[in-house]
């Protein structure tokens, strides 16, 4: 059998698969279905230094080839996540874990951060820059190469961990923020957060979802993914994770080929709660049929 593993930001992963954070919670649910250490890592839910009730209901609507969310960062806050929801989630995952932070400042960010730099159990911070359905947060500081910036400055000084910053495509230039991530300090950059959406219900003429717009994810947006993966990957070189519409194992060879160290799966685990499980078992099959010795060998192999 190939081998799967691959090392993101010094820390070795068993493979490359990682449920992508608001999509598996943190973990327990999941490991009363299979045991959950299989995976490479997780991102747990988005933690904010506050607790948030998140946006009002309706929050989903479906697409042809997909799903809009417009969840809002509901989470308990970091004091509670620290407090209750790790040590829980350390009974049935017993690897290093991806933090995913939110803020609504660059204060917020860095006191989130902060916080979880203390926890064993936490290998890396992944500050979400990149949020489409939060007002005045989030996405506020991905559409700017210097916001950004000054986000992961600010964490920085506050944490040792690897700080990996996950990056919206609702923008002009991508590159040119990643770029000014690295620049900062960052540690990795991971993409695509979802694209800005919207469904209107035909029968009453308003939008389906109270928030009228949100996170578009799943299929339909994976050829947008690989491209700007692509992109990002070679213009930095810090590694570079890759998400948007992965749902097999033929979709993470195609975005590790793009350059990606390791890949997040998203709105498939809400279709389908074995789709890692699934991908990790397919993925040694795949490797052999494209004649992959090595995951590790192939990041960027597409030239």
């Amino acid at each position: 059998m190939g081998e799967m593993k691959v090392t993101l930001c010094g820390i070795e992963m068993d493979n490359p698969i990682i449920p992508a954070s608001g999509t598996f919670g943190y973990g327990y649910e999941f490991a009363e279905l299979y045991d959950i250490n299989i995976l490479g890592t997780f991102s747990f839910k988005g933690t904010t230094k506050d607790p948030r009730f998140g946006n009002p209901t309706p929050r989903i609507a479906e697409c042809y080839a997909g799903m809009i969310n417009a969840v809002g960062l509901q989470n308990p806050g970091v004091e509670k996540v620290i407090a209750e929801e790790l040590p829980k989630m350390r009974k049935c995952f017993h690897k290093k874990v991806m933090a995913n932070v939110s803020g609504f400042s660059v204060e917020d960010y860095a006191y989130t951060c902060e916080k979880l730099d203390t926890c064993e159990a936490v290998g890396w911070l992944e500050v979400n820059v990149s949020c489409p359905n939060v007002h005045g947060g989030g996405m506020s500081f991905g559409t700017s190469p210097e916001a950004a910036a000054e986000v992961v400055k600010a964490v920085k000084k506050v944490t040792a961990k690897p700080v990996i910053v996950k990056l919206s495509p609702n923008v002009t230039d991508i590159v040119a923020i990643a770029k000014a991530c690295e620049a900062a300090g960052a540690d990795g950059i991971s993409l695509i957060n979802t694209m800005l959406g919207m469904r209107i219900d035909l029968r009453t003429k308003k939008p389906v979802i109270a928030n009228k717009m949100g996170g578009f994810s799943g299929p339909a947006i994976f050829p947008v993914a690989v491209r700007m993966v692509y992109q990002v990957a070679n213009a930095v070189k810090i590694p570079v994770v890759g998400m948007g519409g992965v749902s097999s194992a033929e979709d993470v060879i195609e975005m590790m080929l793009a350059g990606a160290t390791a890949v997040e799966v998203g709105a498939a685990n809400l279709i389908d709660p074995l789709a890692c499980k699934t991908i990790i078992e397919d993925l040694p099959r795949v490797m052999a049929q494209y004649k992959i010795n090595s995951l590790s060998e192939i990041i960027g192999g597409c030239k």
